[in-house]
């Protein structure tokens, strides 16, 4: 999983696994949206493989139906709100336990939207299944789960899975005394898996979804799954996605090892996404149209979730310590997929800019990678780069062949690093796994001219390397301008020139101008006072494939040529942008400032702003809408209300921002007596939010 710290848990009390064998676990469940709850009936099949006191199953804040049974047959059991606890009832060998419970979780099971328009989902990395689902928060407790589910049949237009393939049986009840079949009216869908799992890796995902299927070169089944509304943004979403799978599979040498392979967008989802075994659920921040894919696409995260199939789900790490074997090889093998479809100019791009992100990092991280406690940044990119370098080192067929062993030795369990490099020792004995895990696992901080070594092998890189460290000069510049130096390299000039008075660099932006959309991108940021003699062609930047250019021309336009702003503003309007809807927003903002409004078409923009704000709108929309907001109009009652609202999100990013734009304008007297105001004839709801701000301390 990507951009997230996971500290897996270790039980408080001895280890579970050494006496007990959670082997199956069959749950039926139904999610209920309006109450933000779930109910289900379970089932697990377990042994007792050593006399042991006491068996616990992770379970918070639940109600536990006291008709528990063990074998059969009602036993007595302790629940102490966070576990499961049985004493008696089970004997050496196999058992059974039965029992149902509900509960309303207040995380890893997420009600996102409003009645009319919502999604049901799960994150149960660094979150634990258990919030939702009974079961065991010890990675290291491996089980075969088959979960089906209810949809309420007023949902007629959602559906959803769970990991695994789905089970389809038409489900007829005959009555008794009749003769006609009776279909139930909620759909009941089923899905089964055939090989354990940690339950971290337990998902459940409902919407107003569809798919699109094909088959892997291999045979695997693939489903491509997306909200529909969205049906328009499929292809480039989804960009490379048979491409990717087939690589990995190629490359790895190890034949996927799930029944299939499905992946689904949601809305507010807590990172860029989430390996679940089979069913990778990702960001609908990556869902994207053409112009959009251009600024921010899947690929990477797509290849990253997909390779956790095997470095995570297949074969997942005993510890927190040993978190860079799932973090580490998924950021690897991502990037060497990248390599495949985009070259290896894009490959060691990717690399440095690791690499300078690591040298920043070691300045103050003192943690090494061998850590529960290292940083995303360790378990992830330097991770990678210690794999990059054993590649290089031994070569990549032996590399290759040491992964193939390593998976299919430990496949379906836990490993530790030290597993690994016996692995390693023992295909490439001639390679010294002390040193290697001595100085890229155990020392802190990060080699940059060890890393520039292999850095340099690459053309693009080793001439970026050398004008770094070179003076500014406009003939040089010249000279890399009119090459083929990869890219980014002629987006770094002018970055670099970006304080040089544009007379200086006229030349150089003139030639730039004509290059592609990433170059012309770097030039609209770093020409903020445009000359009247490049007026139009920085126009021209309003019709680049990219929102992002799009929004950056449009605000220095306005700005530079405030006279024209009505004309930029038309030529635009019907521009939307990314799923933040970043360039809308900034173009109302515009209108409402720079266009010859009357007041009924500014209260207008501000109606539009509010709604932005709306539940069934994502947070980044939210935010980017209350932002504006709170410039243009900072004592509306609903921009507000808005503000206040979005304190009860569930996305840290969002409600941080909430609670201290309010904090901070809290100190504004206008704004507290606004809100002051407003508390006292504010409803139920919003009453108690008002006054918990209100009388914190300043």
């Amino acid at each position: 999983m990507r951009y997230i710290l996971f500290l897996l848990s270790i039980f408080s009390y001895s280890q579970q696994t050494k006496f007990v064998d959670f082997v199956q676990c069959e749950a039926k469940v139904m999610p209920d949206f309006n109450s933000k709850s779930i109910s289900g009936a379970i089932r697990y099949q377990f042994k007792v493989k050593n006399e042991i006191d006491s068996i616990r199953i992770d379970a918070k804040n639940m109600d536990i139906n006291s008709e528990l049974k063990i074998n059969g047959k009602r036993v007595n059991f302790k629940y102490n709100s966070k576990e499961i606890i049985l004493f008696e009832g089970y004997k050496k060998g196999k058992n059974t336990l039965e029992f149902t419970y509900e509960c309303n979780p207040k995380q890893t099971m997420y009600f996102v939207g409003s009645a009319d328009d919502f999604q049901i989902w799960t994150q149960g990395q660094g979150r634990y299944t258990s919030h939702w689902l009974p079961s065991f928060d010890d990675v290291n407790e491996k089980v075969i789960f088959n979960i089906e589910f209810e949809i309420d049949y007023r949902w007629s237009f959602y559906t959803g899975f769970s990991n695994g393939k789905q089970i389809r049986e038409k489900k007829k009840q005959r009555m008794p005394g009749y003769a006609f079949v009776y279909e139930p009216k909620n759909s009941v869908l089923k899905f089964k898996m055939k090989k354990p799992m940690s339950s971290y890796l337990v998902m459940l995902a409902i919407g107003k979804f569809d798919k699109k299927e094909f088959k892997s070169k291999s045979g695997t089944p693939i489903e491509l799954w997306y909200d529909t509304r969205d049906e328009a943004k499929f292809e480039p979403t989804y960009l490379y996605s048979k491409e990717i799978f087939d690589y990995l599979e190629q490359e790895i040498q190890f034949k996927y090892p799930w029944q299939i392979y499905r992946q689904v967008p949601v809305r507010d989802f807590l990172y860029a996404g989430m390996e679940n075994t089979t069913s990778t659920i990702f960001a609908q921040d990556f869902v994207v149209d053409s112009i959009g894919f251009n600024d921010r696409n899947y690929i990477n995260v797509n290849a990253h979730e997909l390779a956790h199939q095997w470095f995570g789900d297949v074969v997942t790490a005993t510890s927190g310590k040993h978190h860079w074997l799932q973090e580490g090889f998924a950021t690897y093998y991502a990037l060497l997929a990248e390599q495949h479809i985009f070259g290896d100019d894009y490959f060691y791009n990717e690399l440095y800019d690791y690499a300078l992100q690591l040298s920043k990092a070691a300045k103050t991280d003192t943690i090494p990678v061998l850590n529960e406690k290292a940083s995303s940044l360790s378990f992830y990119k330097k991770g990678a780069w210690a794999l990059h370098v054993m590649r290089e080192q031994i070569g990549a067929r032996t590399f290759q062949k040491i992964v193939k062993n390593y998976l299919k030795k430990y496949q379906f369990k836990n490993v530790s690093t030290a597993d690994f490099l016996a692995e390693v020792k023992k295909i490439a004995p001639s390679f010294d796994v002390v040193t290697f895990q001595k100085e890229w696992l155990e020392t802190p901080g990060f080699d940059m001219k060890t890393a520039e070594i292999y850095l340099t092998k690459n053309k693009a890189v080793s001439t970026y390397l050398s004008l770094v460290k070179k003076k500014a000069d406009i003939t040089t510049y010249k000279e890399i301008l009119t090459s083929e130096t990869y890219f980014p390299v002629k987006q770094y000039l002018f970055y670099r020139m970006a304080a040089v008075p544009f007379e200086k660099k006229k030349e150089l932006i003139e030639i730039g101008m004509k290059q592609n959309l990433y170059i012309r991108q770097a030039i609209a940021e770093t020409v903020e006072k445009i000359p009247l003699e490049f007026k139009s062609q920085y126009e021209s930047l309003l019709k680049d494939a990219s929102y992002k250019t799009k929004e950056i021309a449009l605000i220095n336009l306005c700005e530079n040529f405030p006279d024209n702003a009505n004309s930029y503003l038309e030529q635009t309007k019907n521009v939307v942008g990314n799923n933040d809807f970043s360039f809308k927003i900034t173009w109302l903002k515009l209108y409402y400032l720079n266009g010859d409004n009357a007041q009924f078409e500014r209260d207008n923009i501000i109606t539009q702003l509010i709604a932005f704000t709306h539940v069934n709108f994502e947070s980044s929309v939210r935010q980017n809408a209350l932002e504006v907001l709170l410039e243009l109009e900072p004592l509306n009652e609903k921009v507000i209300e808005a503000l206040f609202l979005a304190t009860q999100h569930h996305k840290w990013q969002f409600t941080s921002f909430a609670r201290n734009t309010i904090r901070k304008n809290l100190k504004n007297p206008e704004f507290r007596s606004r809100v002051e105001e407003l508390a006292k004839t504010a409803n139920e709801e919003m009453k108690p939010l008002y006054e918990k701000f209100l009388n914190e301390k300043q």
